[in-house]
């Protein structure tokens, strides 16, 4: 096992196996030195765990949770690609998009359990630019939905 899987380990989780695609794309892909995830929704053993908008049918506290599953989970696609997430120099973007109520807000924070769960396991590899979106609907529901890209050594 890896340091940075030692590290997702320490934090009591366990990294997943990629989630397969929903359509027709790659869940990630290599190109020379930097790996992209597709969006990673927060599948859990191949299933969504919860859905619906933030700030409606599900709360922020909630889609926080759920941003770190997407990341752990954008985790596994890198590993699928690269074999080793030792080989990770840095995080250099995250894009996350909430599934929102229309008078929510709050997509920054629920963003935030993405970017604390890459910094938990990679720590300063892990400190990225970001975006955080809201948008009227996610594919299946989903709440929340993270993409990454990072550099390798």
């Amino acid at each position: 096992m890896s340091a940075v899987e030692d590290r997702i380990a320490s934090l009591g989780m366990t990294l997943p196996a990629v989630v397969p695609p929903l359509a027709s794309y790659q869940p990630a892909v290599q190109s020379g030195v930097y790996v992209y995830t597709s969006g990673q929704l927060p599948m859990v053993d191949g299933k969504l765990t919860v859905t619906g908008k933030v700030g409606a049918e599900v709360t922020p506290e909630e889609a926080k949770g759920l941003a770190r599953t997407c990341a752990l989970n954008a985790l596994a696609a890198v590993k699928s690609v690269v074999g080793d997430l030792d080989r990770i120099k840095r995080v250099v973007k995250v894009v996350g998009f909430v599934a929102s109520a229309t008078d929510f807000t709050g997509q920054p924070a629920v963003i935030n359990g993405a970017s604390e769960l890459l910094g938990e396991v990679l720590g300063e590899k892990g400190v990225h630019a970001r975006s955080a979106v809201g948008v009227a609907v996610l594919p299946l529901d989903a709440p929340v939905e993270v993409e990454i890209q990072v550099e390798l050594v």
